[in-house]
This record gives structure tokens, C-alpha cells and sequence, in this order.
């Protein structure tokens, strides 16, 4: 079986055995190790790599996950998409545990991550107005309406550093903020994409309401055995869209995400 691929998938907690009869790959890269080595297998013919982006004992807390490592290893085995699917917690109380939200917008809190492969010449400044792909969002959306799955086709998430969960006071800032979900993961995976010139979408799997939430009196407290059985669930219907979805993504050749640095490097 040859490594080559040309979609990436770097999954989040619980979720390590997304292909079959597939293989794993080591790839040794300029930034240290990868997470785990990517298992390279195929969807409908189509070739695909797997990256748990925790270990594989889910081993890596949020702020020590080597992101630059794992996404220059799906880049080197030919990846010019990545799916970027992550557990979330709620800001609305509209978005609900269960559902799905396929981000457009992220907001970066995090704090010590080193998030560019560009630390020095040429000095290099990506474009990053529109950090997910609206091919890959829309095919994304449209499979999980098909599937039935409740789905949200646009929403900002916000990255926190971690480990540690937010606090009222904070879970309430970002909520006024207007931003939708909250997540320690997506940055700085998808802008680390954008550098390495592939185009990224991110599927939040909603888990729970976020700690400013819990107490408003429309949205009903949050127990961690229904955190764990909306986890379990939603990471089902998250293989399920996946291996609908990869058959359907046009891996168009002239999106911007594919042509970052034209005009980006000094």
C-alpha cells in the first residue's frame, strides 16, 4: 500500500480506530515527533491518514501536543486537505449537546504555543481572513444533513489554552462576545494548515454546555455520565459523516487556501 495521501484527519479524544485494513506510517519531521505514527488506509478509494492528535492513550494534554510535527507529516505524505474534528463545549444555548457546528471563524486565547513555521526569513505573513475552507464546509454540512445529523454549517470557536476549563466569568465573556463554542485544540492546527498550504475544516462534536452556561435557568445541568454518552454518541456519527463525507470532497485544485504564500513572503 503506498503512504501517500490526499486527505488528512486529525481526531480528538476516543476516537483512534477510524480505518480499517490500513497501516501505520512514521514520518520523521524537522519539529520532533508526531503525536502518534498516521494510519494510512483508504475511504472509497480514496487514500486517507489518521492522526490522534492526543496519543494514542490519549497521553498529550492540549498544550503539549506537537502541532507543527503533526501537521508537517500529513503535508509531507501528500495531504492537501485536512478534517480537523474536535469536542467542544457550547456557548449558546441553542447550540446543544448532540449536535454538530462546522466552524468558520476561530479566536485564538492561547498563550504558549508556537503556532507559524516561519520564525525568521523569509518573513512571511499568510493570509488568515477565512481560516476554514467553504468547499470543505459546505460538503461537510450537506453530508451531515443528509445523515440526519443535527448540524450548525457556521460558528466561531474559540481555543483556550488548557488543560484547565474555563471559568464562569470566562465561559460568559466569550458567550458575549458572540462566539459559539470552545475548544483547546483547533489552534494553532488549522492555521499551521493554512502555512503549509492545505485547506482545513473543522467539525465540532458539541459535548456540554460551557461553565457559564450550566446555571442560566433555560439550559439543563450538564452530568459527567451525559457528557460521556454525548461524547460516545457523537464520535459514532462522526465516523459515520467522515466516511460519507471523503467520497464527496472536491479536493478542488484553485482554492486559497491551496496558494497561501503566493504573495505572502517577503
Amino acid at each position: 500500500m503506498s503512504s501517500r495521501i490526499a486527505v488528512g484527519i486529525v481526531g480528538g479524544s476516543g476516537f483512534y480506530e477510524l480505518l480499517d485494513d490500513a497501516a501505520e506510517v512514521a514520518v520523521a519531521t524537522p519539529y520532533g515527533e508526531t503525536s502518534a505514527p498516521i494510519v494510512v488506509g483508504e475511504i472509497s478509494g480514496r487514500a486517507v491518514g489518521f492522526l490522534p492528535r492526543h496519543g494514542r492513550q490519549h497521553e498529550l494534554p492540549p498544550h503539549r501536543i506537537n502541532y507543527r510535527a503533526n501537521l508537517w507529516a500529513l503535508a509531507e505524505l501528500g495531504a492537501t486537505d485536512v478534517i480537523l474534528p474536535c469536542a467542544a463545549g457550547s456557548l449558546r444555548p441553542d447550540v446543544i449537546p448532540g449536535h454538530f457546528v462546522i466552524a468558520d471563524q476561530v479566536v485564538d486565547r492561547t498563550r504558549n504555543r508556537v503556532d507559524t513555521f516561519y520564525d525568521g526569513s523569509p518573513t512571511t505573513h499568510v493570509s488568515f481572513a477565512d481560516p476554514y475552507d467553504a468547499e470543505l464546509r459546505q460538503v461537510a454540512t450537506d453530508t451531515a444533513r443528509a445523515l440526519d445529523i443535527a448540524v450548525h454549517d457556521r460558528g466561531t470557536i474559540v481555543v483556550i489554552e488548557g488543560p484547565r476549563f474555563s471559568t464562569r466569568a470566562e465561559s460568559r465573556f466569550y458567550s458575549a462576545m458572540g462566539w459559539d463554542v470552545i475548544n483547546m485544540t483547533q489552534y494553532p492546527e488549522v492555521v499551521l494548515a493554512r502555512e503549509l498550504q492545505m485547506a482545513a475544516v473543522n467539525i465540532s462534536l458539541i459535548t456540554d454546555y460551557d461553565a457559564g452556561l450550566e446555571d442560566d435557568p433555560d439550559v439543563p445541568p450538564v452530568s459527567k455520565d451525559r457528557v460521556v454518552e454525548v461524547f460516545n454518541a457523537n464520535n459514532a456519527k462522526l465516523r459515520e459523516l467522515l466516511f460519507a463525507m471523503v467520497p464527496r470532497l472536491p479536493l478542488s485544485p484553485d482554492r486559497p487556501a491551496l496558494h497561501a504564500l503566493d504573495g505572502a513572503q517577503f
